[in-house]
């Protein structure tokens, strides 16, 4: 049953979208509008990978002997991040693989019952099992932000699996030990999402307002990037995943320990408290003008990677480098296949 307000607030949205319609359809820009909303991986497919039904998009899904390289989004975005890397990289033979995560999109979890954990080890598993489940063996693996953490956890714990990393922000796998050390107010200041997730009125305001949210966020954390209210539009059914706003929250719980992690992965959780290394061959990117992660030379990270490792800084670009600066971030792929090839 709908309460008043929230049936009021449908009406009110009701009458809106037709109010837009109509206002589209007598006027000229229809056109570039629809282009607009078009950007956007299609079609959708889910595999059933262990806890989850992942949805992803394959942009070869019968092709087994191409490369494949993983995508993986970040806070608050969604496989659309990915809209102008993806024909980049499939120019140069790749087949690319780019996943909704837990609780974004029409990925979904099996069971009820499942915890509805965004813990490290959890977002890193969840690569090596849809790699299971389209019996992928090797990947080149990329993310940024979150996606940053899962590609890592996959990288350290699955080596086998992983033929190249490209990694915004390097490093982010967590000693759970060091979640409360002391950091300076800045940096703080830059974190704040983190803290006020902690709170019921974070979850509250989240789960209110997931497009003003992604708003505030995108603007914050990337404040040179001038993204379209189009793209900002098309990341928003990311959002409406029933698991979204648990998953988005715990995710920070989590990382602060306000929120235990999942048993099942309790002995994975234990392996990455112990900072292993990256072995695969990795291109680094921090972007300078993202003020959660100050960028960096790369040498405080240098000794979590084994194998070898290049790292660039890149410039005027914001957290979501696949959407700010493809170019970029496709770049950074076909240059951590060559140093896979080098290296062998």
């Amino acid at each position: 049953m709908l309460s008043p307000l929230s049936f009021l607030r449908k009406l009110i949205r009701g009458v809106f979208l037709l109010g837009l319609l109509i206002s589209l359809s007598s006027c000229s820009t229809t056109i570039e509008l629809e282009s607009g909303l078009q950007r956007t991986l299609t079609p959708i497919r889910h595999a059933n990978a262990s806890t989850l039904s992942i949805a992803y998009y394959d942009s070869a899904p019968n092709d087994s002997s191409a490369p494949v390289v993983i995508l993986v989004h970040g806070f608050p975005y969604s496989i659309d991040t990915y809209v102008d890397v993806v024909p980049k990289l499939m120019a140069q033979g790749y087949r690319l693989i780019v996943p909704y995560m837990r609780g974004y999109g029409t990925t979904t979890f099996l069971s009820p019952t499942t915890p509805r954990s965004a813990e490290q080890a959890a977002l890193g598993k969840d690569i090596v099992d849809l790699m299971d489940a389209l019996h992928i063996d090797k990947a080149i693996f990329a993310g940024y932000d979150w996606g940053t953490v899962a590609v890592n956890a996959a990288a350290a714990l699955w080596p086998g699996r992983c033929s190249g990393m490209v990694a915004a922000n390097s490093y982010l796998i967590q000693n759970r030990q060091t979640a409360w050390a002391i950091a300076p107010p800045a940096s703080l200041a830059n974190r704040w999402y983190f803290y006020v997730f902690l709170t019921p009125q974070g979850f509250g305001g989240l789960a209110n307002d997931t497009r003003g949210w992604a708003e505030t966020l995108w603007s914050k954390n990337s404040p040179q990037w001038n993204y379209t209210q189009a793209e900002l539009d098309a990341a928003v059914p990311a959002f409406r995943n029933p698991d979204y706003v648990e998953i988005a929250t715990n995710f920070y719980r989590n990382r602060l320990l306000y929120a235990p992690g999942d048993p099942a992965y309790a002995e994975l959780a234990e392996r990455l408290d112990s900072l292993p290394s990256i072995h695969a061959p990795s291109v680094t990117l921090d972007p300078d003008q993202a003020p959660v992660f100050p960028a960096t030379d790369g040498s405080s990270t240098a000794q979590h990677f084994a194998g070898p490792r290049v790292h660039h800084i890149v410039h005027g670009c914001g957290e979501n480098i696949p959407l700010q600066s493809p170019q970029v971030f496709a770049d950074a792929v076909i240059e951590v296949a060559a140093l896979g090839n080098h290296h062998h």
